[in-house]
């Protein structure tokens, strides 16, 4: 059996794609190029790949630049620390996941994967609307009406395990699972050192601490 997997680079993504791994299935990680301010996640995400020696990495080329509206495809300024929940923060990027899975899909489909593996997380993350739960339930089902497989009874699964765990348990689990966290990074900066200061570094830093290990990649602030 084969399974797609969201693979950004990051470590949640990297974890999930350690369960997918662990499942048994043969997986085949979707990454984007899609006008991000840096391709330093897009580079860990092929030694990622590597790492599990995939039989093929599927990179999608697509232009979010042309929309901006986020800190992450935009010349819009990356804030420094955590940000107040009561908005969506500015490096949240409109419509992101909903793009990513609908590719993935498109992937899943071609060929003849039983399930898209997809690492979004609503506990301790960047309040990013299609991080939650129901966004994932909603796709699934259009995901359901949205294919030939589906129509003939061959049903793409979305598999979301990271849905409700802290950053801590996601670190153990992929420390658990021998994830390659060495070769990710999280930082919205892209420096060869992690910032550390960015809302992403400092969840997963706090993720490192909560779990009882240190963080094995280098940062310039801690």
């Amino acid at each position: 059996m084969k399974a797609v997997v969201l693979l950004s680079g990051g470590l949640d993504s990297t974890v999930c794609m350690s369960i997918a791994q662990q499942s048994g299935v043969d997986i085949i990680p979707i990454s984007f190029d899609y006008g991000q301010r840096h391709h330093r996640e897009l580079a860990c995400a092929k030694q990622v790949a590597d790492f599990y020696q995939v039989k093929k990495h599927v990179v999608i080329e697509t232009n979010m630049r042309a929309i901006g509206g986020s800190a992450l495809t935009a010349d819009i300024e990356v804030p420094q620390g955590q940000e107040e929940r009561e908005h969506v923060p500015v490096t949240y990027v409109p419509a992101r996941n909903l793009i990513f899975l609908s590719y993935a899909l498109g992937l899943a489909e071609v060929e003849n994967a039983v399930k898209i593996y997809i690492g979004v997380n609503a506990v301790d993350y960047s309040g990013y609307p299609d991080c939650r739960a129901e966004f994932i339930e909603k796709f699934q089902s259009i995901a359901d009406y949205a294919t030939k497989a589906s129509v003939e009874n061959h049903r793409i699964i979305i598999e979301n395990p990271l849905q409700y765990l802290t950053k801590g348990e996601i670190v153990a689990l992929g420390i658990k699972n021998g994830a390659p966290l060495h070769l990710t990074t999280s930082c919205y900066q892209g420096g060869a050192l992690a910032c550390g200061v960015c809302d992403s570094c400092v969840l997963r830093l706090k993720g490192f601490r909560e779990a009882g290990f240190t963080d094995p990649i280098p940062y310039q602030d801690q």
